[in-house]
């Protein structure tokens, strides 16, 4: 649940602290690092940085919005405002209709064989394709639909994009202060973190699933557990959306015999993904309620 009041998650509070002080040493420092390991840990610094927001969405790590909105705003990856991702997710998880792309903002499905949403999300179906073609693709998405919604609401569009663009400012400063470019930051930090993000995203939800949110679960997680707070057991967030990210765990182990009396999809392990679907497609774009 999000935090009650007087209560402050000091786990999330330790994964923030980690995460900016991270971001500050390996920016700063970044001219000593070999290059495959900035990408390695500016990646993953990206990464954990979406998954705090997530956390901050969600109303972690206080009783305070307005702290934890301010935890999760810098926009360490650039691309996305943190008031659209906050008002999408949100939107996701109140839809009435988990998946299907005309009510859920957040599905990978498309409702037609044609057109360039077809295409993008055709590009995307194995999880390497995923990974190199579906950070470009989210940007120029959300460049178009913003290009759109601009043309028809100016106002709210700038009330979403001039504080994050004010704060890219900022960022881009400090990158400028200690010498690293905004090219080599977009390729060791910005890209390397959406495609470590779109390994977590890639196989959480199937529209045919009876689970909570249509949503799969990865029991296994590994590292790759703490880099996605725990979000990996998706089905138990869906569950229970409040619950802080080390709770999931427990709740998933809870409602685990349910889930696979509903024939929920339950991989072992990230490495189970990536074999099935080096390949193969994880699931057909086309959402089955308009593939009549």
């Amino acid at each position: 649940m999000p935090a009650r009041q007087g209560q402050i998650e000091w786990a999330t509070l330790a994964v923030a602290a980690a995460i900016y002080g991270g971001w500050l040493a390996v920016t700063a420092w970044h001219a000593i690092v070999p290059t495959p390991l900035l990408i390695v840990l500016g990646g993953w610094l990206i990464a954990w940085h979406g998954s705090l927001q997530h956390e901050t969405i969600h109303g972690h790590p206080t009783r305070w919005a307005a702290i934890n909105h301010l935890l999760g705003f810098a926009p360490l990856g650039l691309w996305l405002p943190y008031a659209l991702y906050d008002r999408s997710h949100v939107a996701h998880h109140g839809s009435i209709a988990i998946t299907d792309p005309r009510h859920d903002p957040e599905s990978r499905y498309v409702a037609h064989r044609t057109g360039l949403a077809w295409l993008a999300a055709h590009t995307q179906g194995t999880l390497p394709a995923q990974m190199l073609l579906g950070p470009s693709i989210a940007v120029i998405r959300l460049l178009i639909e913003e290009a759109h919604r601009a043309a028809r609401t100016p106002l709210p569009v700038l009330r979403d994009w001039l504080p994050h663009l004010v704060a890219v400012a900022l960022l881009l400063l400090w990158l400028d202060h200690v010498g690293f470019g905004i090219d080599a930051y977009v390729l060791t930090f910005v890209y390397p973190g959406m495609a470590l993000t779109s390994v977590r995203s890639f196989a959480e939800h199937r529209a045919g699933l009876a689970s909570p949110g249509h949503a799969a679960s990865v029991e296994r997680g590994g590292p790759l557990a703490l880099l996605f707070l725990n979000n990996n057991l998706h089905a138990a967030h869906h569950a229970r959306p409040g619950l802080a990210w080390y709770a999931l765990p427990a709740h998933h182990r809870l409602i685990r015999p349910s889930l696979v009396a509903d024939g929920a999809t339950l991989y072992a392990s990230y490495g189970e993904i990536a074999r099935r679907f080096v390949w193969r497609r994880h699931d057909a774009p086309l959402h089955p309620d308009y593939a009549r």
